[in-house]
């Protein structure tokens, strides 16, 4: 009896003896070539080039010996005609392509530099929120934090009170020790004359 075999997770799954698909060309590939013709089409190199084919065109068809001649003056130049219009007609398609991919470009930076704005501002916003937070939170404890001068001065006012208020009851409680010993003595010899006798 055959086993099946267990199918690989390394190759991808297909049918055997069936050639993968060659990968197809990327449009994004023909649309760098379209902009690479539309760029070198627009340069005075090209202009040159163009140029000096027409002049070369026209001098060998009208001052070389018949038999070498391939297109004739008589009919206008109908080969150069042509070629040039088919030259021009391919030339304009590319470049409205090459145009396209350039707006597409340019649409996708517009939308990222809005994104960007748009975070920039709020960024911005929201910075300018947190400094006026900040000013107002310094305000307020700029006008409720004491200075270290007041401050020294307000605690040497209260170790005045202190002392002012300690020294006044030493001298309360001197006085009422003075005038309870003068009681004192004003009653012991009302006692003893009372009584008749000196007490020791």
């Amino acid at each position: 009896m055959v086993r099946a075999k267990k199918a690989s997770l390394e190759a991808p799954r297909g049918r055997p003896g069936v050639l993968p698909r060659q990968p197809q060309p990327s449009s994004d590939r023909f649309g760098r070539f379209t902009e690479w013709i539309a760029r070198a089409m627009g340069t005075p190199l090209f202009l040159l080039m163009l140029s000096l084919a027409c002049i070369a065109w026209i001098s060998w068809n009208t001052l070389a010996p018949m038999s070498l001649r391939f297109d004739s003056a008589a009919n206008g130049f109908t080969a150069l005609t042509l070629m040039l219009s088919l030259q021009a007609s391919y030339a304009a398609p590319l470049i409205l392509l090459a145009q396209n991919r350039q707006d597409d470009r340019e649409r996708v930076q517009i939308e990222q530099d809005r994104q960007r704005a748009e975070r920039n501002l709020a960024d911005t916003e929201y910075l300018a929120r947190e400094i006026v937070a900040l000013r107002m939170a310094l305000t307020d404890v700029t006008s409720e934090v004491v200075t270290k001068d007041v401050l020294r001065q307000e605690l040497a006012r209260v170790l005045e009170q202190l002392d002012d208020r300690d020294a006044a009851r030493e001298r309360s409680a001197h006085d009422t020790a003075a005038a309870r010993t003068d009681r004192e003595d004003d009653h012991r010899p009302r006692e003893e004359h009372q009584d008749g006798t000196d007490r020791p």
